[in-house]
Parts: C-alpha cells; structure tokens; sequence
C-alpha cells in the first residue's frame, strides 16, 4: 500500500471526524480504528524495506533522474500590476546542473609538462612511494567542476500583436507590425549548491543544499523561432514601442525592456501576489506565414552544459522553450490570437504532423532545454 495515500486518508478520516461532529464515543473509536490501521501498514512497510533493502537503495537513483514528466504544470493567476491572466512557469533548478564532470584537464597537462613523473628520475613514470593517483596529473584527469544554480520564475501574458511606427537607420519612420510580450520575473529563492561533508581531511560531495539571498539579477534573451521556415528573431529593443504597450495593456507597475532590466534587483519573495519586475520583449518583420514557432527565454537561470574543454567543446546554455501556434494567415493579422502550447488532435495523423512541425515526440507547452 502507498504510505503517502495511507497517510491522506488518516488525514481525510480525522477530518471528516471533525467536520461531522459525531458523538465523542463514536469520534474515539473511529480514531482509534484509523491508528490501528496506519499502525498495521507502518508495520507491514517496515518488514517490507527489512526484507527487501534494494527498494530503498533505487529511491534516490529515480529521484534524480530528469524528464519532461518532471515539469510542473504551468497555472495561471490574475495579476493586479497588468490587468489580465498570465501563465506562470516555476523555476526548475536541477541537481545535476551544480557539477560538470569527471573531465580531463587535458590544457592544462600540455601546457605543464613538468608536472609530469618522467625519466630520468622515475623511470617506471611514477613516484618512488606515492600512489600514482596523488600526482597532479593524474588528478587533472579526473576533475569535477562544481558551481552554484539558480533559477527565475516566468510569467508572461499573451502574445500579441501591435501597428506602430519604427524609426530607420536613415532617420525615417516605418510602419511596422510588432509582435510583443510582456513578462514578469520573480526571484523565488530555492538555490542549489553542493555541500561537502569532511571525511578525514577531504572534502566528499555527496549531496546539495538550498539557499536563498536577498536578491537576483535577470539578463533575458528572447529569440522567436519558426521552426518550419527555419527563420530566427532576435527581441529588439523599441523605445517607441514600450508606452504604447505599456498603456494598451494597463501595466502600472515600471515596464523595462531587455536591457534595462538587467540593471535591476529582482527582491526574494514568496508572496503570491509580489509585484516582481516587469519587461517587454518585441519582435519585427516576423514573416506573416508563421504558423508553429516558439520562444527561446535565456538569462533565467546560470546552468549549463559543456563536453569536454577549451574553445572546441560545445557549451550549451540552460533556455526556457514556450510552444505558440498561431491559426492565421497574412490577412488582417491583428485578428490572429496566438495561443500558447501545441493543440490536440485526436487523429493521430493530425497530432503526428504538428508534433513534426514542433519538432517533438509528444505535447508539451513548454520545456527546459540546452541548447
């Protein structure tokens, strides 16, 4: 039996005790047949993990294993700093993503090779009682490089469309169709860092532990891609294009734009209705025929992935994915609504050829990549 649903149901049976406000000699039996209940599963859980301690060794090994069914459901809240509903995305910092490695450090032997136990003076390459593992070289074969994580929560209302005018490199305007959304970063706490516990004289990192400080900096990148045209756009900033947008969707709270908010503190808060920052990405001359795209958010968290080392080794950042679909075309494109997520089709077909489009394996709204 699942102790977590037992334990639900004590719960849910003392409740309801409670609520019912039966007599107390009812009420006390009740109680007492619920505690020889969870008495009788504890006790059967207990013989179970004393006969079987492999079922408690694999717990942590899944725990740690990341995947999309991992994600936690994006939910939507109303706000009062721009009136309307947005998705909001939690942070997702990882265990994983506080360590690279054990890598070589092959640079770092070439550039030293008197680090090296060579002839004349060891002539088996070894020192004469030291193991072979305490030289540096062989420790700069196996280095663990360990860093702190953290990570922002997202929240953005609905993607959207907007006529202005652009200024031009020659000085003109141009009137132009922008694409924009607006978006709210909040710093949640949560940080993970690897924690050592000294056994003898040496540090082992076998777990991590949370922190949190008074206050994050965000550096968003927003990057729209059209995965069907294979056509990538890069937020701009449009000083014009903030105001506009600011009164059209009755933000009072301070708007910034890409740049701005990197130069503002983004205070640690667990209230649910926190204000935290607001910003605007925009986007121009997005081909009209865009149907299936999505948006690439950076600069929410500081993880990473990298193969290897030096200049050659591919070195992926930490983005998160957003799904949009637009069904429209490049008639009267203000009439278009961008929904966010991939739409369900129940002829697998139809599935099978949006998925595509996506370049998926299966639905989701929004994901945590490297790239």
């Amino acid at each position: 039996m699942n102790l977590l649903n037992c334990n639900r149901a004590v719960r849910a049976g003392r409740a309801n005790v409670i609520r019912t406000g039966m007599p107390e000699p009812f009420a006390a039996g009740r109680r007492q047949s619920i505690g020889h209940c969870c008495l009788a599963v504890m006790t059967a859980a207990g013989l179970f993990f004393a006969f079987h301690p492999a079922a408690m060794a694999q717990e942590p090994d899944a725990a740690e294993a990341a995947s999309a069914s991992d994600l936690e459901p994006v939910r939507t809240e109303m706000t009062q700093f721009a009136p309307g509903i947005v998705n909001v995305i939690a942070p997702a910092p990882h265990p994983q993503e506080t360590f690279t490695g054990p890598m070589t450090l092959q640079s770092l032997i070439d550039a030293h090779p008197e680090i090296q136990w060579s002839a004349p003076n060891f002539p088996d390459g070894r020192p004469n009682y030291d193991p072979r593992t305490r030289t540096l070289v062989e420790m700069a074969r196996q280095v663990t490089l360990r860093r702190e994580v953290y990570c922002l929560e997202f929240s953005f209302k609905p993607l959207r469309m907007i006529y202005m005018d652009v200024p031009q490199p020659n000085g003109r305007m141009a009137r132009k169709l922008i694409w924009y959304m607006v978006y709210r970063v909040r710093y949640r706490g949560g940080d993970l860092r690897p924690a050592a516990d000294m056994v003898g004289q040496s540090p082992i990192y076998k777990r991590v532990e949370a922190v949190s400080y008074d206050s994050r900096r965000a550096f968003p990148m927003l990057v729209l891609e059209d995965f069907v045209a294979d056509k990538k756009y890069l937020d701009r900033v449009l000083p014009t294009a903030k105001q506009r947008i600011a009164v059209r969707e009755q933000i009072t709270a301070p708007l910034y734009d890409s740049l701005e908010i990197t130069s503002v503190n983004i205070p640690l808060s667990s209230d649910a209705d926190a204000p935290g920052v607001w910003g605007v990405a925009t986007w121009e001359d997005i081909d009209p025929s865009t149907d299936f795209f999505s948006v690439y958010v950076y600069g929410l968290t500081n993880a990473f992935q990298q193969e290897g080392e030096g200049g050659d080794a591919p070195y992926r950042k930490k983005a998160l994915r957003l799904n949009f679909f637009r069904p429209g075309d490049a008639i009267n494109q203000l009439d278009d609504q961008i929904r966010f997520g991939v739409p369900a089709f129940q002829d697998p077909a139809e599935q099978n050829y949006v998925l595509q489009q996506f370049g998926l394996e299966t639905r989701l709204d929004y994901d945590w990549v490297f790239r």
